[in-house]
């Protein structure tokens, strides 16, 4: 037998809206939901945001594209000028390798690809054949 889990209603702060077919419900059907009025202060900056929403996201899309390539070059030479060898270089191998790999992508690099490339620069430990004990 399931349950319906039971939905706390908020009162708006701004507005102190009830239940009304006039007024908005944000988050209807979910554990929690907050209703307003339609003239709440709240509830027009949440609409603005939500209009701006993607927008915003295009902007920062195309910022990234556009500083991408040099900061992914930069990467490449400050990992080519330290030396070989260090403890860091697995770190600095993974990092690279992964920049790469976002370089090569229209979106992000998936997760496969990472485990893939986390799996050659830090393999798991395997057990000493030496020190099993039976």
């Amino acid at each position: 037998m399931s349950e319906t889990p039971k939905t706390g209603r908020n009162v708006c702060p701004d507005c102190l809206a009830g239940l009304d077919p006039v007024n908005a419900c944000v988050g209807p059907g979910l554990p929690m939901e907050i209703w307003h009025t339609p003239d709440c202060p709240q509830f027009t900056i949440m609409q603005i945001n939500w209009e701006a929403g993607p927008c915003s996201i295009k902007e920062q899309d195309a910022w990234a594209r556009g500083v991408f390539p040099a900061a992914h070059e930069r990467l490449k030479q400050a990992a080519a000028a330290i030396e070989p060898g260090t403890a860091a270089q697995p770190f600095i191998d993974a990092l690279t390798d992964l920049a790469e790999a976002q370089a090569g992508t229209d979106g992000f690099v998936g997760l496969c690809q990472w485990a893939q490339i986390l799996e050659r620069y830090f393999p798991p430990q395997l057990p000493d054949p030496d020190h099993i004990t039976q």
